[in-house]
């Protein structure tokens, strides 16, 4: 992977071309760690397709943030690194906190969009925000750990975000590397929410979770194809929210056969 920062911006992006004829796809991944979330996927693609693999903000190495800099700069940020690196079209990959800021793309430039993958994630566009209230008290728990040190943070975050002993490992290790002043660069993503009407898509959805995801994701999935009863939905076995990294061959079997418009 060739290592790059959008001019102009924090962010630092990844990029292993194969050839100017492959379809690209671009990997978003979740709250805490990096884009090396995405190892697994990066060696298994990077042979048959163009991968772009992006750093959020305050994640990995997007840190160096000026003034203004902001998580609602992310669509734009990626749509600029799309024309930098002349991507017409993209397959795009989102975990979790990935999975909202591939939404928000889709909703500000869907001509643009291949493919949506969506994964331990939630409709923005049309959110029940009562779901958010059973986990509130568990989430400040954990932000008050966060608070006092990472590396328990990370040890409590672990067992939430992956469900395999080594998805957990690969998890922590991740984990231990985010700077507490990031958690900032999270709290503008209430405003992503609830801000469009879902209009036809022109490009397949896929959406899921790993069975053994919180209650909430699990609601928040059936509710989404509930309202999207045309798109694809995936609940993986033995896998936990971050199911790219739990059950990584599944993954790679179900997201080949979603590109390739078969059945799975």
């Amino acid at each position: 992977m060739i290592e790059k920062q959008l001019c102009h911006s924090p962010i630092v992006y990844y990029i292993s071309v194969l050839d100017s004829e492959a379809e690209w796809l671009c990997l978003l991944h979740a709250a805490f760690v990096n884009h090396m979330m995405f190892r697994a996927q990066i060696h298994e693609f990077k042979d048959r397709y163009n991968i772009l693999a992006i750093d959020i903000i305050g994640h990995g190495k997007s840190t160096a943030v000026k003034k203004g800099d902001s998580i609602l700069n992310m669509s734009a940020w990626m749509n600029g690194i799309l024309h930098v690196e002349g991507i017409k079209k993209i397959h795009i990959v989102g975990v979790s906190l990935g999975s909202i800021l591939a939404q928000d793309f889709a909703n500000h430039y869907p001509d643009m969009v291949q493919s949506l993958a969506c994964f331990g994630g939630y409709d923005i566009n049309h959110f029940d925000l009562s779901l958010l209230q059973k986990n509130n008290k568990a989430q400040m728990l954990m932000m008050l750990k966060a608070l006092f040190s990472i590396k328990w943070f990370a040890k409590a975050n672990k067992k939430i975000s992956a469900y395999t002993e080594q998805a957990q490992r690969e998890f922590y290790e991740l984990n231990i590397h985010f700077p507490k002043k990031s958690f900032m660069y999270l709290a503008g993503l209430d405003q992503m929410v609830n801000q469009f009407e879902t209009n036809q898509r022109m490009y397949p959805l896929l959406i899921g979770c790993g069975e053994n995801d919180i209650p909430m994701e699990l609601e928040a999935i059936r509710m989404w194809k509930e309202s999207e009863p045309y798109c694809r939905s995936v609940v993986f076995k033995n896998a936990g929210h971050c199911v790219n990294m739990d059950v990584p061959q599944d993954f790679h079997i179900v997201m080949e056969k979603f590109w390739k418009g078969e059945y799975f």
